[in-house]
């Protein structure tokens, strides 16, 4: 099997101590989460990691994916500069996931970077993936944004990635980070909008019974009003799961800073064609 697992996780900065200094108290249940969905997909044996991240290059018509053979980074931006970390990139798998991309017209590709520094929502499941496994130096990485293309473009990608891994033979593990409503209090940085607890109620519903169909028919304006940050992410998790049976397992939900906080797992297991989402959302 070419998916081993695939995580849904939140970007905080704030839940790294060094940058929370106590903060991160606040969504202890977040936490405790993130530490035991990581957990649960080192034990699944990856051999390569693919975080799919809001915060790397984000293009309207195209979807990048990093370049090159290894990146690095740290959370000074945040006052946390010793918090850093180096990984390195599988290039033979990016690179066939980007050929069947393109082969399918749909537009990804690995020009146009412009920071190769990493970004803090793939550090902050880098943090947590290092204290799970003890050492990142095992395992190897693709990292891509997200782009202005449609929610099914994005599922679509996901399918790609899984293809690649299987006609390469890869044990793949899929880290989709993602926020989800910024609007979810009125004392929150971001103020409120009825849609921001709406979006996260309903997303976590989806999520917690895999409902993948649901997720590629949300309305796009919806979701823009709502303030959400990673739904396209999820939906190229999605995508790699396609025609899979999936287990799923929601850890926890907190919106208590304003933003909304999900963390679910998913497991894979045999073949189900009535899973296949994007051709039964193409046939209504």
């Amino acid at each position: 099997m070419a998916i081993v697992g695939a995580i849904m996780v939140p970007h905080p900065p704030l839940i790294i101590p060094q940058v929370g200094r106590g903060g991160e108290q606040q969504i202890f249940k977040t936490t405790r989460a993130y530490e035991e969905a990581a957990a649960w997909l080192m034990n699944a044996a990856p051999e390569t990691l693919v975080i799919i991240s809001p915060h790397s290059a984000m293009y309207g018509d195209y979807l990048h994916v990093s370049p090159g053979n290894s990146a690095r980074g740290d959370l000074s931006q945040f006052g946390a500069p010793d918090v850093r970390f180096e990984i390195a990139y599988d290039m033979e798998l990016a690179r066939e996931a980007v050929n069947l991309a393109q082969v399918d017209n749909l537009p990804a590709g690995f020009e146009g970077e412009r920071q190769p520094q990493l970004d803090h929502a793939t550090m902050v499941p880098l943090f947590f993936l290092q204290k799970a496994a003890g050492s990142l130096d095992p395992f190897s990485f693709v990292r891509l944004g997200l782009s202005g293309l449609s929610f099914a473009e994005h599922y679509r990608m996901g399918m790609c990635i899984v293809q690649a891994a299987e006609k390469l033979g890869r044990r793949v593990g899929v880290v989709a980070s993602g926020d989800l409503s910024h609007y979810g209090r009125h004392d929150g940085p971001y103020g409120f909008r009825k849609e921001g607890p709406e979006y996260d109620s309903k997303l976590m519903d989806i999520m917690g019974r895999a409902a993948f169909l649901e997720l590629l028919l949300m309305s796009e304006p919806f979701c823009e009003r709502a303030g959400e940050c990673g739904q396209r992410s999820f939906l190229i998790m999605a995508g790699c799961l396609d025609g899979k049976e999936v287990t799923a397992n929601c850890l926890s939900y907190e919106g208590v800073t304003g933003v909304g906080y999900g963390v679910c797992a998913f497991e894979p297991a045999g073949e189900d064609p009535n899973r296949r989402f994007l051709t039964r959302k193409e046939d209504l």
